[in-house]
Protein backbone atom coordinates (compact mmCIF):
# COMPACT_ATOMS: atom_id res chain seq x y z
CA UNK A 1 0.00 0.00 0.00
CA UNK A 2 2.63 2.73 0.68
CA UNK A 3 4.77 1.94 -2.78
CA UNK A 4 1.19 2.40 -4.54
CA UNK A 5 0.59 5.80 -2.76
CA UNK A 6 4.16 6.93 -3.31
CA UNK A 7 4.96 5.65 -6.40
CA UNK A 8 1.61 4.83 -8.06
CA UNK A 9 0.77 1.68 -9.85
CA UNK A 10 -0.11 0.51 -12.87
CA UNK A 11 -3.11 -1.34 -14.58
CA UNK A 12 -3.51 -4.68 -13.19
CA UNK A 13 -0.30 -4.74 -10.96
CA UNK A 14 -2.35 -6.39 -7.94
CA UNK A 15 -5.79 -7.43 -7.43
CA UNK A 16 -7.98 -4.57 -7.20
CA UNK A 17 -5.44 -2.33 -9.67
CA UNK A 18 -8.49 -1.79 -12.48
CA UNK A 19 -6.10 1.41 -14.12
CA UNK A 20 -2.70 2.71 -13.75
CA UNK A 21 -2.66 4.89 -10.89
CA UNK A 22 0.27 7.68 -10.23
CA UNK A 23 1.78 8.29 -6.96
CA UNK A 24 2.14 11.12 -4.67
CA UNK A 25 5.75 11.76 -6.13
CA UNK A 26 4.60 12.15 -9.46
CA UNK A 27 1.90 13.72 -8.12
CA UNK A 28 4.25 16.33 -6.85
CA UNK A 29 6.59 16.80 -9.49
CA UNK A 30 8.34 20.08 -9.50
CA UNK A 31 7.12 20.71 -6.27
CA UNK A 32 7.32 19.18 -2.65
CA UNK A 33 6.31 16.41 -0.90
CA UNK A 34 5.19 16.02 2.75
CA UNK A 35 5.83 12.70 4.26
CA UNK A 36 4.54 12.77 7.70
CA UNK A 37 5.15 10.22 10.50
CA UNK A 38 8.48 9.10 8.33
CA UNK A 39 9.32 7.56 11.73
CA UNK A 40 6.46 4.71 11.39
CA UNK A 41 7.58 3.66 7.75
CA UNK A 42 8.52 -0.20 7.14
CA UNK A 43 12.43 -0.60 6.40
CA UNK A 44 11.79 -2.23 3.47
CA UNK A 45 9.98 0.91 2.36
CA UNK A 46 12.23 3.36 3.42
CA UNK A 47 14.80 1.26 1.21
CA UNK A 48 12.87 1.93 -1.85
CA UNK A 49 12.12 6.17 -0.73
CA UNK A 50 16.23 6.29 -0.41
CA UNK A 51 16.62 5.68 -3.99
CA UNK A 52 14.18 8.01 -5.29
CA UNK A 53 15.76 9.99 -3.14
CA UNK A 54 19.23 9.19 -4.55
CA UNK A 55 18.36 8.65 -7.97
CA UNK A 56 15.19 11.22 -8.81
CA UNK A 57 13.44 8.32 -10.33
CA UNK A 58 10.36 6.22 -9.17
CA UNK A 59 8.73 3.46 -10.80
CA UNK A 60 5.13 2.33 -10.48
CA UNK A 61 3.94 -0.88 -8.79
CA UNK A 62 4.16 -3.57 -11.54
CA UNK A 63 5.73 -1.67 -13.91
CA UNK A 64 9.22 -1.11 -15.53
CA UNK A 65 9.44 2.58 -16.68
CA UNK A 66 11.86 4.58 -14.71
CA UNK A 67 9.85 7.56 -14.42
CA UNK A 68 12.21 10.89 -13.04
CA UNK A 69 10.88 12.88 -10.66
CA UNK A 70 11.91 16.67 -9.31
CA UNK A 71 10.56 17.01 -5.61
CA UNK A 72 11.37 18.99 -2.83
CA UNK A 73 10.66 16.61 0.49
CA UNK A 74 9.45 17.76 3.82
CA UNK A 75 9.71 14.71 6.29
CA UNK A 76 8.01 14.79 10.01
CA UNK A 77 8.01 12.91 13.16
CA UNK A 78 7.02 12.28 16.55
CA UNK A 79 9.96 9.56 17.32
CA UNK A 80 12.80 9.86 17.82
CA UNK A 81 15.18 9.18 14.99
CA UNK A 82 18.68 8.71 16.40
CA UNK A 83 17.18 6.57 18.88
CA UNK A 84 15.69 4.36 16.15
CA UNK A 85 19.41 4.90 13.94
CA UNK A 86 20.61 2.84 17.22
CA UNK A 87 17.55 0.32 17.44
CA UNK A 88 18.40 -0.65 14.12
CA UNK A 89 14.19 0.21 12.83
CA UNK A 90 15.33 3.79 11.01
CA UNK A 91 17.91 3.10 8.72
CA UNK A 92 21.12 5.78 8.45
CA UNK A 93 21.35 6.52 5.04
CA UNK A 94 17.68 8.00 4.55
CA UNK A 95 17.74 9.92 8.26
CA UNK A 96 21.04 11.57 6.73
CA UNK A 97 19.64 12.26 3.31
CA UNK A 98 16.46 13.61 5.06
CA UNK A 99 18.00 15.35 7.30
CA UNK A 100 19.28 18.47 5.54
CA UNK A 101 17.72 21.14 7.49
CA UNK A 102 16.07 19.81 10.65
CA UNK A 103 13.65 21.70 12.83
CA UNK A 104 12.63 20.47 16.45
CA UNK A 105 9.40 22.19 17.31
CA UNK A 106 8.58 21.38 20.47
CA UNK A 107 5.36 19.51 22.35
CA UNK A 108 2.47 21.53 23.04
CA UNK A 109 2.94 20.75 26.84
CA UNK A 110 6.50 22.67 26.52
CA UNK A 111 4.81 26.26 25.10
CA UNK A 112 1.78 26.66 26.88
CA UNK A 113 2.13 30.66 26.01
CA UNK A 114 0.98 29.08 22.15
CA UNK A 115 -2.08 28.07 23.40
CA UNK A 116 -4.58 30.97 23.06
CA UNK A 117 -2.99 31.68 19.76
CA UNK A 118 -3.86 28.51 18.42
CA UNK A 119 -7.15 27.94 20.02
CA UNK A 120 -8.09 31.84 18.06
CA UNK A 121 -7.24 30.64 15.00
CA UNK A 122 -8.83 27.22 15.05
CA UNK A 123 -11.93 29.42 15.93
CA UNK A 124 -11.77 31.94 13.34
CA UNK A 125 -10.83 28.76 11.04
CA UNK A 126 -14.08 26.50 11.91
CA UNK A 127 -16.51 30.05 12.07
CA UNK A 128 -15.84 30.58 8.28
CA UNK A 129 -16.03 26.88 7.47
CA UNK A 130 -19.33 27.30 8.68
CA UNK A 131 -20.63 30.30 7.88
CA UNK A 132 -20.90 31.59 11.06
CA UNK A 133 -22.52 35.52 11.40
CA UNK A 134 -20.41 36.06 14.59
CA UNK A 135 -17.13 34.32 15.49
CA UNK A 136 -17.97 32.51 19.15
CA UNK A 137 -15.56 33.41 22.11
CA UNK A 138 -13.99 30.98 24.43
CA UNK A 139 -15.56 30.81 27.88
CA UNK A 140 -14.03 32.34 31.13
CA UNK A 141 -11.03 31.06 32.60
CA UNK A 142 -10.43 28.88 29.59
CA UNK A 143 -7.21 29.80 28.75
CA UNK A 144 -6.06 29.32 32.27
CA UNK A 145 -7.39 25.66 32.61
CA UNK A 146 -5.70 24.76 28.86
CA UNK A 147 -2.51 26.02 29.93
CA UNK A 148 -2.61 23.09 33.11
CA UNK A 149 -3.48 20.46 30.53
CA UNK A 150 -0.52 18.22 29.80
CA UNK A 151 -1.93 18.06 26.08
CA UNK A 152 -0.50 14.35 24.91
CA UNK A 153 -2.20 14.74 21.57
CA UNK A 154 -0.66 18.11 21.00
CA UNK A 155 -1.74 20.76 18.96
CA UNK A 156 -4.36 17.98 16.81
CA UNK A 157 -6.12 17.51 20.46
CA UNK A 158 -6.22 21.01 21.23
CA UNK A 159 -7.90 21.56 17.55
CA UNK A 160 -9.98 18.59 18.04
CA UNK A 161 -11.26 19.79 21.30
CA UNK A 162 -11.85 23.62 19.38
CA UNK A 163 -14.01 21.29 16.94
CA UNK A 164 -15.79 19.28 19.27
CA UNK A 165 -16.80 22.28 21.06
CA UNK A 166 -18.25 23.85 17.64
CA UNK A 167 -20.44 21.09 17.70
CA UNK A 168 -21.92 20.75 20.71
CA UNK A 169 -22.55 24.86 20.87
CA UNK A 170 -21.72 26.69 17.49
CA UNK A 171 -22.83 30.11 19.02
CA UNK A 172 -20.43 29.76 22.15
CA UNK A 173 -19.38 30.55 24.42
CA UNK A 174 -17.11 27.81 23.61
CA UNK A 175 -16.61 25.48 26.91
CA UNK A 176 -13.42 23.86 25.66
CA UNK A 177 -12.39 23.35 29.21
CA UNK A 178 -14.89 20.87 29.80
CA UNK A 179 -13.96 18.25 27.42
CA UNK A 180 -10.61 18.30 28.87
CA UNK A 181 -9.46 14.80 30.03
CA UNK A 182 -7.99 15.21 33.48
Amino acid sequence: LIDSELFGHEKGAFTGAIRTRIGRFEQADGGTLFLDEIGDMPLNAQVRLLRVLQDNIVERVGGSRAIPVDVRIIAATHRDLTAMLHDGSFRSDLFFRLNVFPLQIPPLRERYQDIPALVNHFIIKKARQLRLPKTPRVSNNTFQKLQTYPWPGNVRELKNLVERAFIIDPEGPLQLDSFLNF
